[in-house]
């Protein structure tokens, strides 16, 4: 199950989420649900379409079943997300 302490072990896409901090200050309180993720950015689906955010230099909030707020400095989430995954999977080992 997706936690906060193991959010970058999972799948973002599905997931609500909040620019809460961004290098480029149009990004910031962009909102809405993830909907593609690549190397290098998020894709979110806004009442006002789709935004491309790079995940560096970026802070994402977001929730979790149950109404958990989580929040990830995307920095970490830079990396192709089936070699994030697993990345992090080794990390914490079996």
């Amino acid at each position: 199950m997706i936690a906060p302490r193991n959010i970058l072990r999972h799948e973002l896409i599905g997931l609500d989420v909040l620019v809460r901090d961004a290098a480029n200050p149009l990004h910031r309180g962009i909102s809405g649900r993830v909907i593609d993720e690549t190397r290098n950015t998020l894709v979110i689906r806004t009442a006002c379409g789709d935004k491309r955010i790079p995940k560096s230099r970026t802070w994402f909030r977001f929730l979790l079943g149950g109404g958990v707020l989580v929040e990830v400095d995307g920095s970490a989430l830079v990396n192709a997300p089936e070699k994030r995954i697993m990345q992090h999977a080794k990390k914490r080992g079996p």
